[in-house]
């Protein structure tokens, strides 16, 4: 099936050294842009992360520290990476909690600006997990009738993500989706605005340490102060931001902290 796209939508998998957004790197990249008229256009990269790949990475996705150390770092590719997908939505499978965050944190460490705040993000594994509950692999198989032969690697990953959001979409379009309770959230369409809305988790920041509540109002999603309005939190212990903009949390954590801090300071 064809995507109805007003614009075009950029599929992307990372693998990386590991699992932590604040320390650890990507070693490879793989995008397929989607245009409106249906063409696509692929690009990869395997990066030398200049750090060292964890055997627990390697034995996942294959990727050892030998075969990237002749390759370019991200900081020299991520200037066209930037404009490639400029412009573009992005997608991909579970892209929210982890692949989106690495990316734009890798964006800040080499200076280049990524305003993923304008982009619609559809990740295929929410829906997935909305109508169905289950990994790429077992979402390969039941929405495409296909075996992942090459799982891990970047580029079949993305594949797979953009045949399942496809094969969704084709499948669950003009369907109610409900939550636990049996609430109706919203409907699947073939529009990437709508399954942006209906996928996102309202997070201020990628790594999710502040959220939107109900009300609108944005409040901290994790430790002592969870829960709590971050204004509150601003004005009754105000070392709090300093603790964080000097702890161990993602450079976008740290960008979205600021932000809140100043439309205190402006109010």
């Amino acid at each position: 099936m064809k995507l109805a796209l007003k614009i075009p939508i950029c599929f992307f998998d990372l693998e990386t050294t590991g699992v932590s957004i604040a320390h650890d790197r990507i070693i490879e990249i793989a995008v397929i842009k989607v245009m409106p008229n249906g063409e696509t256009i692929r690009k990869s990269n395997l990066l030398n992360p200049t750090i060292p790949i964890s055997e627990e990475s390697t034995a996942i996705h294959g990727i050892t520290n030998e075969a990237v150390k002749d390759k370019p770092l991200f900081k020299e590719v991520a200037r066209e990476y930037a404009r490639f997908m400029e412009g573009c939505d992005l997608a991909g499978f579970n892209i929210l909690k982890f692949d989106v965050p690495m990316l734009v944190e890798e964006f800040l460490r080499a200076g280049v600006e990524f305003d993923y705040s304008r982009k619609k993000i559809i990740d295929s594994q929410k829906i997935f997990h909305l109508m169905e509950k289950r990994t790429l692999s077992a979402a390969y198989k039941f929405y495409c009738q296909k075996e992942m032969d090459n799982a891990h690697s970047a580029e079949a990953d993305t594949q797979a993500s953009m045949e399942v959001l496809m094969a969704q979409i084709e499948r669950y379009e003009g369907q109610d989706v409900t939550d636990g309770l049996e609430r109706k959230v919203g409907m699947i369409k073939n529009d990437m605005e709508t399954l942006a809305k209906l996928v996102g988790d309202g997070l201020v920041d990628l790594a999710g340490r502040m959220i939107v509540n109900e009300k609108g109002e944005v409040i901290f999603n994790f430790g002592k102060h969870k829960n709590k309005l971050v204004t509150n939190v601003f004005k009754e212990e105000p070392s709090y931001y300093d603790w964080m903009m000097n702890g161990d949390f993602p450079l976008d954590t740290k960008r979205k902290l600021t932000e809140q801090k100043l439309k205190i300071l402006k109010k």
